[in-house]
């Protein structure tokens, strides 16, 4: 199907039961939450989830799996100088310290700011994360080694530079008239960095940039420290999830067992033996919250194939991988779950309930459809039962509703993972237009 006779927007909407689990928490460890209908709501943020879904993609594609295996794939950090230094290292030979000190330099130069010299965790991270293609680190070592004789001497001039502009701060309480006095015995011309090297800078922009990695053009990148690096407005808009319901948080206390106190008590000798290795290794609360969750996605066709063709790809090749990315997209929005706590409660092996998808000249949110919270109270005393089926309905009532009124909506389909869920879709009326699907891959006409 070409893309004159496809919509612009593809709309995803889910709805999702959570039992237990805990997939994203604020700075007081504590669930996060949003008010909604004049009821407190859990939240679980469109960061959390886009994150989830990109590094789903991004792994599927490096793992070979997936409409994107092969496919040139994003990394997302501050560490980049740090990788271009084990490059030049293992790639190069380079000694390790001079490579790292090299390559911060050069990233310096090009106009990125560092951490703190002088603490040591910080001092070789990015100030900001970056989001460039998995190959920027070894594109940047590449070059360094190839131009290593210039590079190395403007590196020398630039830290010598570095050491005469520190040695002319004024020291920390100096009285002002002694800086006053210094300057007038010694006047000097203001030192200054010197510039990187033209075709060095270039090098390291091209490296930074965002090229043919397709999680990039998906879902975007904004560097602002470096003004003629290209930022990218990405494809995907992602809405907050939230609960149907009303929240309920659970505060639960668990007590921890310590091994080797367990093995002294159960071989004591005497009841005074086993009385001093009485009680639990460590106790404490973690909040956990339980719901039926609604979420929503929507990919801009248009602006993907945009930023694939700006990114240097042909129209032919740039309208390839948008539908390879536009199929891992689908795929990414239905498996990928937030991964907080994924051990301790089995959160990723979650399915959703149901998956609606629909093409639209704009993009729709059905957020409205729950503004009045699920009532999970029994039909005889005017509730709507359990969230999962109530919200089902809601969600295809309000939608065969708006379609009725929005000419553009079109190919839609449904896709269930509960058997309720499937014997439900029989029951109601559906549009004619709805198909249901059994497969990911079917969501997409």
């Amino acid at each position: 199907m070409t893309e004159a006779s496809r919509s612009q927007f593809l709309s995803l909407h889910l709805i999702e039961t959570l039992a237990a689990v805990l997939p994203v928490r604020d700075e007081n460890a504590q669930p996060k939450t949003l008010v909604f209908g004049g009821v407190e709501r859990h939240m679980i943020t469109s960061q959390a989830r886009r994150r989830a879904e990109r590094v789903h993609t991004r792994d599927r594609a490096n793992a070979g799996r997936g409409a994107l295996r092969g496919r040139s794939m994003g990394v997302r950090t501050r560490e980049w100088a740090i990788l271009a230094g084990r490059e030049l290292e293992s790639a190069h030979g380079w000694e390790k310290d001079d490579a790292l000190v090299t390559t911060r330099a050069v990233m310096e130069g090009s106009g990125l700011k560092f951490g703190d010299p002088k603490k040591r965790t910080v001092a070789n991270l990015t100030k900001v994360l970056i989001f460039a293609p998995s190959d920027a680190a070894a594109r940047i070592a590449g070059h360094i080694a190839a131009a290593a004789e210039e590079i190395k001497a403007w590196r020398d001039e630039y830290f010598a530079a570095q050491a005469e502009i520190a040695a002319r701060k004024p020291r920390r309480g100096a009285r002002k008239t002694e800086t006053a006095e210094a300057t007038e015995e010694a006047p000097a011309a203001k030192p200054t960095l010197p510039p990187l090297p033209r075709p060095t800078r270039d090098a390291v922009l091209l490296a930074l940039a965002p090229r043919d990695a397709i999680d990039i053009a998906l879902y975007g990148r904004f560097l602002a420290e470096i003004p003629d690096s290209p930022n990218v407005d990405g494809a995907v808009q992602t809405g907050h999830a939230f609960t149907v319901h009303e929240a309920e948080q659970i505060e639960d206390f668990y007590a921890a067992a310590d091994d080797a106190k367990l093995d002294r008590k159960r071989n004591a000798l005497s009841f005074l033996d086993s009385a001093d290795d009485a009680g639990a290794g460590m106790t404490g609360y973690q909040s956990l919250i339980s719901g039926t969750f609604y979420r929503h996605a929507v990919l801009d066709r248009v602006q993907l194939r945009a930023n694939l063709r700006i990114a240097g790809m042909a129209e032919e090749e740039a309208e390839a991988a948008a539908s390879e990315a536009e199929a891992e997209f689908v795929n990414a929005f239905v498996e990928a779950v937030p991964e907080a706590k994924k051990n301790s409660t089995a959160s990723t092996g979650s399915l959703p309930a149901l998956v609606l998808a629909f093409e639209g000249e704009r993009p729709y949110n059905y957020a409205s459809a729950f503004q009045r919270p699920v009532d999970e109270g029994p039909a005889s005393a005017g509730g709507e039962g359990p969230a999962g089926p109530a919200a089902v309905r809601r969600l295809l009532r309000h939608h065969g509703f708006v379609s009725g009124r929005r000419p553009d909506l079109r190919t839609e389909r449904v896709l269930t993972y509960d058997p309720e869920v499937d014997a439900l879709l029989g029951e109601l009326s559906l549009p004619t237009s709805l198909a249901v699907v059994e497969r990911i891959e079917d969501l997409i006409p």
